[in-house]
C-alpha cells in the first residue's frame, strides 16, 4: 500500500478569492491499493464509503485520462486531522489525495500540472487544490482550460492561527449568500488588494499585510453566518496580529502572525465569553503539497 499525504489549506485568502491560498502543516493520510475486485474502504465513515467518494472519483478521472481499466480499488483513511466543512479545504484534501494515489499506481504518468488541471476541472477553482498540491502560497489562474500558477514567498516565515467554530458551514451555503453582481469600485478595492498582498508577503513588508488583506467580494456577505467574527479579529488585532480574514468559504476566521508568542493562549482567553466555543491551531506553512510516503505494506 502506499501512502498519500496532503496538507490543509486556506484559500479566499484576503481579497484572492476563488485565486490565492496557502498549504499549512495539518494533514490527511489516506493509503491506496489496488485489489483483485471490488471497491474497499477501510476506516471511513459510512456515508464515505460509496461510489460517490471523491477521493475514488478523483481517481477515476486519472485512470480515464490514461485509459486504464482497474480491477479493484482499496482505499484506506490512515490520518484525519483536516476538520470537515471548515474552510481549511478538506474536500480538496481528497481530491488531490485521490489524484496523486492514482496516479502513483499507474507509475506517475502525468505531470503535476496535468493533475493540477485535472484537480481544478473537479473542484471549480484554484485556491485550494493548487496549494494542495503543490505546496505554499500559491497564485493562481484559469485561461482557456489550463491552470497558470506563481508561488508566493512568505519572506518572513509568517505564522498562521486557525480559530475554527464548533459549527460546520457547507460551501454551498456559504455561496448561496454572495450577491450575483459586482460593483466596478469593489472589484477594483480587491483587485488592488490582491497585488499588494502577493508583493507584501513576497518583500517582508509586514505593515501592508493588514490592509492587503481586506477584502469585499465575500466577506461582507459571509460574516453574517458567522457569530462575533468581527470581535474575534478586533482582539486578534488588540494582540498584535498583523492581518486577518475569513478563512475559504469559513466559519474558520484566520489570523496571521509574526511571531506565536502568548497570541494562542491570550485569544483562548478571550473567546471563553463567546456563544460558540472555538478551537486554536498554530499553523505554518507547508511548502511541499501533497508527497507519496512509499514503503508501508
Amino acid at each position: 500500500m502506499i501512502k498519500v499525504r496532503v496538507p490543509a489549506t486556506s484559500a479566499n485568502m484576503g481579497p484572492g478569492f476563488d485565486c490565492l491560498g496557502v498549504a499549512l502543516n495539518l494533514y490527511n493520510e489516506y493509503g491506496f491499493e489496488e485489489i483483485e475486485d471490488g471497491l474497499v474502504f477501510e476506516d471511513f465513515p459510512k456515508e464515505f464509503s460509496n461510489k460517490d467518494n471523491i477521493i475514488y472519483k478523483s481517481m477515476l478521472k486519472v485512470f480515464e485520462v490514461c485509459k486504464y481499466k482497474t480491477k479493484g480499488i482499496k482505499i484506506k483513511l490512515l490520518k484525519n486531522d483536516i476538520p470537515i466543512a471548515r474552510g481549511l479545504g478538506s474536500s480538496s484534501s481528497c481530491i488531490v489525495a485521490g489524484l496523486v494515489g492514482a496516479n502513483k499506481l499507474l507509475g506517475n504518468k502525468l505531470s503535476k500540472n496535468d493533475l493540477l488541471n485535472l484537480a481544478v476541472e473537479i473542484e471549480g477553482h484554484p485556491d485550494n487544490v493548487a496549494p494542495a498540491l503543490l505546496g505554499g502560497i500559491v497564485i493562481a489562474v484559469i485561461e482557456n482550460g489550463k491552470t497558470i500558477y506563481e508561488k508566493i514567498e512568505n519572506k518572513n516565515n509568517l505564522s498562521f492561527i486557525s480559530i475554527i467554530p464548533d459549527f460546520k458551514l457547507e460551501t454551498e451555503k456559504a455561496r448561496s449568500v454572495l450577491p450575483k453582481n459586482l460593483t466596478y469600485e469593489d472589484s477594483v478595492y480587491n483587485i488592488g488588494r490582491a497585488a499588494l498582498l502577493a508583493i507584501g508577503l513576497n518583500n517582508g513588508n509586514n505593515e501592508i499585510l493588514r490592509i492587503a488583506c481586506k477584502d469585499k467580494l465575500h466577506e461582507p456577505y459571509r460574516n453574517s453566518l458567522i457569530k462575533g467574527i468581527d470581535l474575534i479579529k478586533k482582539e486578534a488585532y488588540n494582540n498584535g496580529a498583523l492581518a486577518s480574514y475569513l478563512s475559504g468559504a469559513g466559519p474558520t476566521i484566520m489570523i496571521i502572525v509574526e511571531r506565536l508568542d502568548c497570541f494562542a493562549k491570550s485569544m483562548e482567553a478571550f473567546l471563553k465569553d463567546m456563544k460558540f466555543s472555538y478551537k486554536i491551531l498554530e499553523l505554518s506553512v507547508d511548502i511541499k503539497g501533497a508527497i507519496v510516503i512509499e514503503g508501508d505494506k
